[in-house]
């Protein structure tokens, strides 16, 4: 699942969620080992370190959820919490190659690809005691694809031309055309409670959005908005129950407060920042304490254009900006080198990524070039560029609590200055800033990310079709090539073809710069080192959260059985 990214400890399950939104599936791990570039090992304490079920995960978030219908949640926060409490029907192994059964026991997939049989266990029952069959996974489809439904993942669903219940164990999509992310695609998003939903409007179900029923690892115990989202293990789990009994997602918007916390025993889990990990977790009381984790994230930021704003709709205007802009001076001020320079929305180093598209350099006279180019010109001399009596002049917003783009905004800033672009930046809170702005289209420019899922598929983030209120094509992309390229891709199932398709959808992208990519950072989740069976791996560190523990010696929090 696509996901805006707020921050992020733990990856998501599912299509597309490997990594958003919740902060939920990475890819290509890099260096997630024992030593440097991996974790910090220590010494094991001579006490039993056998599994024990019990104590609480206390981690830090920078944002609350804002709905825990999967289906209508965009946003990172909010699909972290979810991924705990539902389940997907399937998702990938660890390392990220294989689909393995988890609410499917089995699938069958037809010669043609057109046709795939699910086979449901027959074990699950939902948290309030309900038989889990097909007809749940029916009502999640028709509500998906209902028009009326405000989700920005329907498109996938709208591509099956045939549902049917077969028996209650047993249901069949067809498709009419071929559909590359097909089987992936079916994930949590349309595992609903049949009986709990239907015949209500899923947009205005705030009661099941804010206390939801799942199948999955955790129900929700409590949440107090602003504040605190707790979870405790579903000790009915069809895989078994979970050994950590509870999770507890602290909303801090402050990563530095987060940090304090951290060292100070309120969390045990949050995502540092790289100045954080690079000069203020080097000593050996923090060390004892916590394990650090560093690998290049299955992520991206960006500064997008409203493509409806007059300012930004000359192709050689967004090409100036991007120009103007010293990625590689965000990578090392703002990272600390921790990460890499963006130049298309793909992973560097993975299959998909277009290695052999030059990026626009930082140029500062190719800018001032092209912006005279475009008729804007500094006619009063007062250092900001006017075209037709109106300076050029726009606000480039952030949200709160992330540092990083914050800090990246401030240098971007300077740098348009530099070539007489006048920015002001502006943090908002984060519910504020997507519900607000974002799905408003009420901005000028954002900084912000996109957590991907393993999948190349684009279509929701770029195609021209996308661009309503809640979809992802926020920015107002319009490209016929890119339209006919992304449908084309998701409809072969040959892989060279796909990378034939994709590799020239990036060119395009390079070309008229609806955003300017601006780098890929290192994910830098900490963890106290009480947890143990974390196990590293191309998924990153929480694709195998249920069998964490805490030895019976070592834990910190006493949970009675109903307290």
């Amino acid at each position: 699942m696509l996901r805006l990214q707020i921050n992020k400890t733990r990856p998501v399950s599912g299509h597309k969620m490997q990594g958003l939104v919740l902060a939920v599936a990475l890819l290509a791990l890099a260096g997630c080992k024992s030593g440097p570039g991996g974790n910090d090992a220590g010494p094991a304490a001579d006490i039993d370190l056998s599994p024990a079920t019990g104590d609480a995960l206390l981690e830090g978030s920078i944002g609350d959820a804002s709905n825990l219908i999967p289906m209508l949640a965009g946003d990172s926060s909010s699909h972290s919490v979810a991924s705990l409490v539902f389940d997907p029907l399937l998702t990938y192994d660890r390392n990220q190659d294989q689909l393995e059964p988890r609410l499917a026991s089995s699938w069958d997939v037809s010669e043609d690809g057109l046709e795939i049989t699910f086979h449901l266990r027959e074990d699950v029952r939902w948290q309030d005691g309900e038989p889990f069959t097909a007809r749940d996974i029916e009502y999640g489809f028709k509500t998906i694809t209902d028009p009326t439904t405000l989700t920005a993942y329907a498109e996938d669903y709208r591509q099956v031309s045939l549902f049917e219940v077969i028996d209650d164990f047993t249901f069949k999509v067809t498709y009419d055309k071929p559909f590359a992310p097909a089987l992936a695609s079916w994930n949590n998003l349309v595992v609903l409670p049949r009986h709990l939903l239907e015949g209500r409007d899923i947009n205005s179900a705030t009661d099941f959005a804010r206390h939801p029923v799942g199948l999955g690892r955790y129900t929700l115990e409590s949440w107090t908005a602003g504040t605190t989202i707790s979870l405790r293990a579903n000790h009915d789990y069809y895989r078994g129950r979970a050994y950590v009994e509870r999770v507890v997602y602290r909303i801090i918007p402050d990563q530095q407060t987060q940090f304090l916390e951290l060292k100070t025993g309120g969390l045990d889990m949050m995502g540092l920042t790289p100045l954080q990990y690079s000069r203020q977790t080097s000593s050996d009381a923090f060390k004892n304490n916590f394990a650090r984790y560093k690998y290049l994230a299955n992520s991206y930021t960006y500064l997008g254009y409203n493509l409806r704003n007059d300012l930004f709709k000359d192709q050689r205007v967004r090409r100036a900006l991007t120009h103007a802009i010293n990625k590689q001076e965000i990578v090392d001020a703002v990272l600390l080198g921790l990460g890499a320079p963006a130049r298309v929305p793909y992973k560097p180093g993975t299959f998909w990524h277009n290695d052999s598209i030059e990026d626009l350099a930082f140029d500062p006279a190719r800018s001032r070039q092209l912006l005279a180019e475009a008729g804007w010109s500094d006619s009063d001399d007062n250092g900001v560029l006017d075209r037709e009596g109106k300076e050029f002049e726009f606000k480039i917003l952030t949200n709160q609590g992330n540092d990083l783009r914050l800090k990246t905004a401030t240098i971007i800033q300077r740098r348009f200055k530099e070539i007489g672009v006048k920015a002001d930046v502006r943090v908002i809170e984060w519910s504020a800033f997507i519900n607000d702005f974002v799905d408003k289209r009420a901005f000028d420019a954002v900084v912000l990310g996109w957590s991907l899922g393993l999948d190349p598929d684009q279509y929701d983030i770029w195609h021209s079709s996308k661009t309503s209120e809640k979809e992802f094509n926020f920015v107002s992309f319009a490209d016929q090539e890119v339209d006919d390229l992304l449908d084309s891709a998701r409809r072969s199932f040959d892989r060279q073809e796909r990378k034939k398709a994709y590799d020239r959808f990036q060119e395009i992208l390079v070309e008229q710069q609806p955003y300017t990519f601006l780098y890929v950072a290192e994910s830098l989740p900490a963890v106290h080192r009480r947890f143990h069976g974390i196990e590293p791996a191309p998924a990153g560190i929480a694709y195998n959260f249920e069998r964490w523990y805490v030895p019976a010696a070592l834990q910190k929090h006493s949970l009675s059985p109903g307290g």
